[in-house]
């Protein structure tokens, strides 16, 4: 196992972008962070990525037998993740030429349209694809928020594409593994679920909800409420706003001392967004409870979800939701959506709430009960704890390198039946 070399493709964001701001999120911080325990297990892992800015170097080392490598294909500013599949043949070709320059093992691809650059070239030379696909066109399409335009058909056909190429794909849980067989067609044998993790040494109860804040500077007798992530409709911050809005109506006495953190940057297509949501805060008249801000850095992150009471993650599709593990793992009970992934990051009932469907009046109802319920959002709090503590990203690496295993001696196996 030791001189496994692994080459990860993620070519639509690069793992050293911040999380929260355009097309960067949870995959970044899931490629990242399995790749250093990897590492830390012996493997080395080159990340490749497309460039998308020019005062990046060629290789950055982002820890010992981790490097990011750019791919220079394309414009290198203001290309969208939409006209990112005019750029497939040429990636693949940059892809080629920088693989043959080592020795790999296996190439992991991430995304689709990764999975897309990945295909010709694993088919070339002879290099074992295994794929992992954080999200599915058909699943998002199914769940669609209000006025959000379904995903294209050049994506769907390219999943399938994918999905039939691949010696491996890997699922974050049973539900998205059951989609990809359902939806896809996938082979039952060439699906594994691994289970994303969460950072347990850096996520923590830390010194508690007072101290952490002091840190940011709210009053330590507020109730808090935090959305964190893409501010894009899918992730669902506009059912949040309107949740509150709801409950500060039929629970007046809890506005006063009411905050409500939205935290993160616009995504892709939608630049607009924030300003919309500000909006509607207004038009709403909640303006005075919620409060907007930009990405935070990792570092501090723990900070924002130790100080909350509520964690929010109202997405109308999730394959797994990193937020809600993060969040738990510092202490905090998760208000989320009961749909795909966030069914296993969340235990309804013992480390938050799963709520059915994306009511105004359902979510209202949830978090007004909450936050007049202390003692239920401390045992609440302590569940939280106890189910992210089984969430390690050791166990992701780990599994994720049993299936690189079989990949490869399944190869050998074949090469030699053959010889």
């Amino acid at each position: 196992m030791t001189s496994r070399r692994v080459a990860t493709l993620m070519v639509h964001t690069s793992p050293l972008d911040q999380a929260g701001v355009g097309d960067a999120g949870g995959m970044n911080i899931y490629v990242c962070e399995a790749a250093q325990n990897m590492a830390q297990q012996g493997v080395e892992v080159d990340i490749f990525t497309r460039r998308t800015n020019t005062e990046v170097a060629d290789i950055v080392e982002v820890t010992p037998g981790v490097r990011v490598i750019q791919l220079n294909v394309g414009p290198v500013e203001g290309v969208t993740k939409e006209q990112l599949p005019a750029y497939i043949p040429q990636m693949a070709q940059a892809f080629k030429e920088e693989l043959k320059k080592s020795r790999y093992d296996v190439i992991h691809s991430h995304y689709w349209i990764s999975g897309k650059v990945a295909m010709p070239v694993a088919k070339e030379l002879r290099f074992p694809l295994v794929h992992t696909m954080h999200t599915m066109a058909r699943v998002k399409n199914l769940n669609l928020a209000e006025g959000e335009s379904p995903e294209p058909m050049i994506r769907v056909q390219g999943e399938t594409q994918v999905v039939a190429a691949a010696d491996a794909l890997v699922a974050n849980t049973d539900a998205e593994a059951a989609s990809l067989v359902s939806l896809y067609e996938a082979c039952p044998d060439h699906v594994s679920v691994v289970s994303p993790g969460v950072n347990l040494k850096v996520f923590t109860p830390g010194a508690g909800r007072m101290a952490a804040r002091e840190f940011i500077g709210l009053d330590k007798d507020v109730h808090v409420i935090t959305f964190v992530g893409r501010i894009q409709p899918h992730k669902g911050p506009e059912v949040l706003i309107r949740a509150v809005a709801e409950m500060v109506q039929h629970s007046p006495h809890l506005r006063s001392k009411l905050v409500v953190n939205i935290i993160g940057g616009p995504s892709g297509a939608n630049q607009s967004e924030v300003e919309r949501l500000k909006e509607l805060a207004s038009w709403l008249g909640i303006d005075d409870v919620v409060r907007f801000a930009p990405p935070v850095l990792r570092t501090d992150l723990p900070q924002w979800y130790r100080a909350s009471d509520l964690v929010c993650v109202p997405s109308y599709s999730e394959s797994f939701g990193l937020v809600a593990l993060e969040a738990q793992a510092c202490g905090t009970p998760v208000v989320a959506t009961a749909v795909g992934g966030l069914r296993t990051a969340v235990a309804d009932g013992i480390s938050g709430v799963l709520v059915d469907g994306h009511d105004s009046r359902a979510w209202s109802s949830v978090f007004a009960r909450l936050l007049q319920e202390p003692q239920r959002r401390v045992l609440l709090s302590l569940g939280a704890i106890e189910h992210a503590s089984h969430f390690g990203w050791e166990a992701t690496s780990r599994g994720t390198l049993d299936i690189y295993d079989r990949v490869l001696s399944g190869r050998d196996q074949a090469a030699k039946s053959i010889g």
